[in-house]
């Protein structure tokens, strides 16, 4: 039987070794191949075949350059929050319902939230990206000072990967950034949360429902979700003193019962010691003041933005409703 390293190089064998300027002429792309050699036992001449047919991207920098989370909360919003989206999910819902239920018995991560996720990145599965994964993330990796590090990471996680799973690197599309399959993972979040919920012996987010479901409530299980906890509650302000409370880092940081000092109201009773975080989202009608707590914190993990996790929110809550009024036979 071939190893699993023969059999990734087998398959990268068979690519063109068509040199796309830029990449295997990089001394950036070089030192990259000569890391992998040397830290993970890759093959030099298969990776350098693998990164020449590997082609820069210029719509991946230009969708990075401005992306969806730069736009004010009132153009934000309408993206997500939509009644086919709502509708979508509670079809998604209806038809995956013991998964659902079977993931918010091991993880504690409700069905609503694990719904929303997948119909905020792909809407149910149906749209998984179309950029080339390796020409994604070389684009970034390599093209992309800003954040170069970053996606050099994703891109060694990501060789990693497909040679762990016996896939064509090549073969494999996602979004902009690098994310794949029905619940938009990153490489390195595919390899270290990514689970084979239905235990068939493979790990699959391209194609197995199962394993989509199961994986986002995983990673919101291991990055601190509380079963049942307050995600977040709209608030009022008086004055401007709120503006103190605002600060860059989403994490919680202001105790519950500190935030009359700053003006805020909210009319939820939450236990003194709660961690809260206030957030501003600019509204259709002006500001927008809510306080989030430990699980509106835990979904921007997913995505590191106030509007997307105030979207998954907002979205988990209109299919939610739609799902229990379809239960009581109100629709």
């Amino acid at each position: 039987m071939l190893s699993i390293r023969m059999l990734f190089c087998s398959i990268l064998m068979g690519f063109s070794a068509t040199v796309v300027a830029g990449f295997t002429d990089q001394a950036t792309v070089k030192s990259f191949i000569e890391y992998m050699v040397s830290t993970h036992d890759f093959d030099r001449l298969t990776l350098e075949k693998l990164f020449s047919s590997a082609r820069k991207s210029e719509s991946v920098l230009n969708a990075i350059s401005k992306p969806a989370e730069t736009l004010p909360w009132s153009k934000y919003r309408p993206i997500f929050i939509q009644p086919d989206r709502i509708e979508q999910g509670l079809v998604f819902w209806k038809q995956h319902r013991e998964l659902l239920e079977k993931a918010e018995n091991r993880y504690g991560v409700p069905a609503e939230i694990i719904v929303a996720i997948m119909g905020v990145e792909t809407r149910y599965g149906r749209f998984k990206g179309n950029d080339r994964v390796l020409d994604a993330l070389s684009t970034l990796a390599f093209y992309y000072p800003k954040r170069s590090d970053f996606f050099r990471r994703e891109l060694e996680q990501f060789l990693l990967l497909t040679r762990e799973q016996h896939i064509d690197p090549v073969s494999l599309k996602g979004s902009y950034a690098g994310a794949m399959g029905m619940p938009q993972f990153i490489p390195s979040s595919y390899r270290n949360f990514a689970v084979d919920f239905d235990n068939d012996g493979k790990t699959d987010l391209w194609t197995n429902t199962a394993d989509a479901i199961g994986s986002i409530a995983n990673y919101f299980k291991v990055h601190g979700w509380k079963s049942g906890a307050t995600v977040v509650v709209p608030g009022t302000v008086t004055g401007n003193k709120y503006e103190d409370a605002i600060g860059i880092n989403l994490e919680p940081d202001i105790h519950f019962d500190e935030l009359s000092r700053y003006g805020i109201e909210i009319k939820d009773r939450l236990p003194a010691d709660s961690l809260v975080k206030v957030i501003v989202l600019d509204g259709a009608d002006g500001d927008e003041i809510w306080v989030g707590l430990n699980n509106f914190y835990v979904i921007t993990r997913y995505n590191h933005s106030p509007l997307y996790a105030m979207a998954v929110y907002q979205l988990s809550e209109a299919i939610k409703k739609e799902y229990h009024d379809n239960q009581a036979g109100k629709i």
